[in-house]
């Protein structure tokens, strides 16, 4: 069970393995921007392009899901960033194990956005848990986790590539532990728990009265999707990449011609810009076709 790229390579190393993949769950098509075409989701495209068998259902709390993996049996269900919660009465069916494939070193980090909120926190590290899941939110207790560093250039889909890499690995693993009987759970310390909120849209906007490092932390959590932004003569503009610099002035400041914008403590420098609707840009790329002014201020 999962949607986006992140589960792709863990369905991935499931199909190749010795482990027999009986059925695959993804979330359903979602329609294009103006509603112009159904879209599927990365897990969906790829289980088309070998042939594999998709459930697409818009929820599981109904008779018709609930019968449905229970005639088909399986050991193991392996849930990866499926966007749905799965039922108590689901969980319940007799001899299915179910696990998580999360993105963080439970407890830390539960919940819709474990990478994004590591690295918006400036975490030193995060990792991958694979857990039995109850139905307490993300708090059942673990077989395995990995941790990983993260860098100062690690920004959302590159530490997401990273991760899902791991989460393909240690997904066998936990197979083969299973089918072994070898496996040894560890219960989470509810204490130590945090969560990882949904990211909201208000969220993505940049306020430049808080520190560079701050700043470029955001927006590396959310970059490339959906992008930390501001806005400058009614156009959105998304920041990329960004890093810090030691100039200074005032709040909100375009301090030099190369877009360096002040910040409550140092500057951010933008790397990379996107206009709403356009392509990724390199700044200075960016700036021979926009007009920004040095000097001006931004809200």
């Amino acid at each position: 069970m999962g949607t986006p790229e992140f589960s792709v390579p863990i369905l991935e190393s499931i199909y190749k393995s010795r482990h027999k993949l009986v059925n695959v769950y993804t979330q359903p098509p979602k329609n294009k921007a103006r509603g112009q075409k159904l879209i599927e989701s990365p897990i969906h495209l790829f289980s088309r392009k070998l042939n594999l068998n998709v459930r697409c259902p818009k929820n599981l709390n109904n008779d018709e899901e609930f019968n449905f993996i229970k005639n088909l049996a399986p050991n193991v269900v392996i849930v990866s960033a499926y966007g749905q919660i799965i039922p108590e009465n689901i969980l319940n069916i007799p001899n299915i194990i179910f696990i998580n494939v999360h993105a963080s070193l439970l407890p830390k980090w539960r919940g819709a956005a474990p990478i994004q909120r590591s690295i918006m926190a400036m975490d030193q590290e995060t990792g991958i848990s694979i857990m039995k899941i109850i139905k307490e939110l993300d708090a059942g207790p673990y077989m395995l986790q990995e941790k990983i560093k993260i860098r100062t250039e690690d920004n959302h889909q590159i530490l997401s590539e990273k991760l899902s890499e791991i989460g393909a690995k240690l997904a066998i693993k936990s197979l083969d532990l299973i089918e072994m009987g070898e496996v040894n759970y560890i219960p989470q310390n509810n204490n130590e728990a945090t969560y990882a909120k949904k990211i909201k849209k208000e969220e993505c906007q940049i306020k430049w009265d808080l520190p560079a490092k701050k700043l470029v932390a955001k927006i590396n959590g959310l970059s490339p999707f959906p992008g930390a932004w501001f806005e400058h003569n009614n156009n959105r503009l998304k920041i990329i990449k960004a890093e810090e610099a030691s100039n200074s002035g005032k709040i909100g400041e375009i301090i030099d011609d190369r877009l360096t914008i002040g910040c409550f403590k140092n500057s951010v420098k933008i790397i990379e810009i996107q206009k709403e609707g356009k392509k990724i840009l390199k700044t200075q790329i960016f700036l021979s076709g926009y007009r920004i002014k040095k000097n001006e201020i931004l809200n």
